[in-house]
């Protein structure tokens, strides 16, 4: 199948891919409650890699980087769910249901739940209407998201101040963040948002820190890296490029060249 059936209601997401296929975002908006139905799913971010099998059920929070590959079982089809928890909505909430904001959320950003038969029948109960789109009316889609955010609470109360946390990323060591995470392909003003940073004030940072521009140091820093696996931990071209950060591997090829003399193939 194609990426066609990845089928979006509103907030609500059903994936179902019979090939192995990497995730076309890198950049979490809002949080993400998912449900893996078969298959699995490899998650990757700045804390290292997580798999959720089928039956598994995580919770993704939002304003981060993230790589994912969803991977279909033998002779079988990748399946999940998932519900995306917006920040306009969760305020209204909150307000509705008397939730004073927390404090700032500094936990994991990525976790599994577990089992939890409850959260299992409301996952089952939303498959139907991707078959029947029709009838998942605005209102009946407001009571399945707070129907999500209630049995999350109910799951673990703790959750409140995973998913009621409204601040925004704070200032943080510019250095440190752009090299544990320049292979993610995401716009430079997501870079700046991530940073706690304006994006005149993280290009300004940025400079000064690195005494070039971000979109040059990016393209060097992850051909640098390229170099290293490719020549000294015997790698192949064409398993790194994306995991590296580049669109396409004819772009790969053309600045490493460009860069090294000699195209990544011949290296």
């Amino acid at each position: 199948m194609e990426d066609s059936s990845h089928i979006k209601l509103d907030n609500l997401l059903y994936s179902c891919v019979d090939r192995k296929q990497r995730s076309n975002e890198q950049f979490v908006a809002e949080h993400a409650f998912g449900y893996i139905i078969s298959g699995e799913t490899h998650m990757a971010t700045s804390e290292g890699i997580k798999v959720m099998r089928a039956g598994d059920i995580g919770l993704v929070r939002r304003n981060q980087l993230l790589k994912s590959i969803k991977i279909p079982p033998p002779d079988g089809e990748f399946k999940s769910l998932n519900i995306f928890l917006e920040q306009g909505f969760l305020r209204k909430y909150a307000i509705e249901y008397k939730i004073e904001q927390t404090e700032r959320y500094t936990g994991i950003s990525m976790m599994l739940l577990s089992p939890d038969p409850f959260i299992k029948g409301y996952f089952d109960s939303l498959i139907p209407y991707f078959d029947r789109p029709e009838h998942l009316k605005s209102a009946l889609g407001e009571l399945k998201t707070k129907e999500a955010i209630q049995l999350l609470l109910q799951h673990d109360p703790a959750l409140k101040s995973f998913l009621f946390d409204f601040s925004e990323p704070w200032k943080i060591d510019l250095e440190t963040y752009m090299n544990k995470n320049y292979m993610y392909n995401v716009p430079i003003a997501q870079f700046a948002k991530l940073t706690g940073r304006s994006l005149a004030g993280f290009k300004r940072d940025f400079t000064k820190i690195f005494k070039t521009s971000p979109s040059y140091w990016l393209q060097q820093r992850r051909l640098s890296e390229a170099y290293f696996l490719i020549k000294d931990k015997r790698r192949k071209p064409s398993e790194i490029y994306l995991d590296l950060g580049f669109e396409n591997f004819s772009h790969f090829s053309y600045t490493f060249k460009n860069t090294f003399g000699v195209s990544p193939t011949r290296l």
